[in-house]
């Protein structure tokens, strides 16, 4: 059987990877630049000789150590100056804005005639929006000067785990691929309305760029039912569950609302199972609970607000600890993966990565299709 190569920049702990894999791909390079993320990489993987520890404006070091002609290209940039937390810096901070080291990557592949037919972007949805959508018109439009036709979609990984993760995704594939096939409809303006993968928003920025190109939709498959099943994944026996005191202290914090669920859920005959996290509302932090059968999203844990809790009530008990590393391996996909370092750093690998099926159902909707 004929590899299919990919290269996966901010390649994190590779789930990337190991969505791409389980859809037939071979990474032929990975690229970050965070050495404990490669660790956690060299424990799902094993080789990483393909594994570059490097910074990814070190443009001629990056091209030197692509050895294999890629059909795919993905990126999963830092979504750190995109989300809310991110004070409005978009591209133009520090971090988010390796996205233009990326293309830099990419213009030399191109010169020395190996562009990638296919590329995949990733981030978090505050990228459509970032400065007041600039950022993802530029994104776009770079793509599209590269020679890259693109469709644009958001899928959330509550179609296939139970966390509600929506993402969005840039797929770009060179003319050669979109042309020609009745299963490809190319065409300039935005998609049709009422289309999930495509929501209003996001149509309406598509209709706002100029590209040298144009876009293009795959008639792809309906994506799966939600997966409202968080506590098949939730631990009722593992982890080290709070003293009375920090317990009391989180259910203070509670809405009246969220209190008097939480409270119907421990007088119950069986046991509930469900997330928590703290925000702040109207100045003041809350704890608030989430009985929906998904879990938040999952984030870095920076801070005790950006850590997922999970309580699970019932019998006359109400308990609460820390979501466990094994537990957000699962909510990402990814329920075998080897837990080798602390907590923290597992944590901190899995919420800065992406959801693993739903990267398998993009490759097989859209990259199988675009494939020669």
């Amino acid at each position: 059987m004929k590899h299919r190569y990919f290269g996966e920049f901010f390649a994190g702990i590779g789930l990337v990877h190991a969505g791409l894999k389980d859809a037939g791909w071979t990474c032929a390079y990975a690229n970050d630049i965070d050495p404990k993320k490669r660790e956690m990489y060299g424990h799902r993987f094993g080789d990483l000789t393909h594994y570059h520890l490097e910074d990814i404006w070190a443009t001629d070091e990056v091209l030197s150590r692509i050895k294999v002609p890629l059909e795919l290209a993905t990126a999963s940039f830092p979504c750190v100056d995109l989300s809310q937390a991110g004070k409005g810096r978009g591209l133009r901070g520090k971090s988010s804005g390796t996205f233009f080291g990326f293309l830099e990557v990419m213009r030399g592949l191109k010169k020395r005639g190996q562009l990638p037919a296919q590329v995949l972007i990733e981030n978090v949805m505050g990228f459509l929006s970032a400065n007041s959508g600039v950022d993802f018109r530029l994104a776009c439009e770079a793509l599209s000067e590269l020679g890259y036709w693109l469709d644009v979609i958001v899928v959330d990984a509550k179609h296939f785990t139970p966390q509600s993760r929506p993402r969005l995704f840039i797929i770009g594939a060179l003319e050669a691929r979109v042309s020609g096939d009745v299963r490809h409809e190319v065409h300039r303006d935005a998609t049709e309305s009422n289309d999930p993968l495509r929501p209003k928003k996001l149509q309406e920025a598509l209709s706002g760029l100029q590209l040298e190109t144009g876009l293009f939709s795959v008639r792809a498959a309906p994506l799966p039912p939600e997966q409202r099943m968080v506590e098949e994944v939730l631990d009722l026996h593992s982890g080290q569950w709070w003293e009375h005191q920090k317990v009391a202290k989180h259910l203070d914090a509670m809405s009246e609302n969220h209190r008097s669920v939480i409270e119907a859920f421990r007088c119950g005959g069986a046991w509930k199972l469900g997330t928590m996290y703290r925000r702040v509302r109207r100045g003041i932090s809350r704890t608030e609970i989430r009985w929906d059968g998904l879990a938040g999203c999952l984030r870095t844990p920076r801070g005790g607000s950006s850590k997922q809790m999970v309580f699970a009530a019932g019998f006359g008990e109400l308990r609460m600890r820390w979501m466990l590393p094994k537990e957000y391996a699962a909510l990402q996909g990814e329920p075998n993966f080897p837990l080798h370092v602390s907590n923290h750093q597992a944590l901190f690998g899995f919420g800065d990565a992406v959801c693993v099926p739903a990267i398998s159902w993009i490759a097989e909707q859209y990259f199988d299709g675009l494939s020669s």
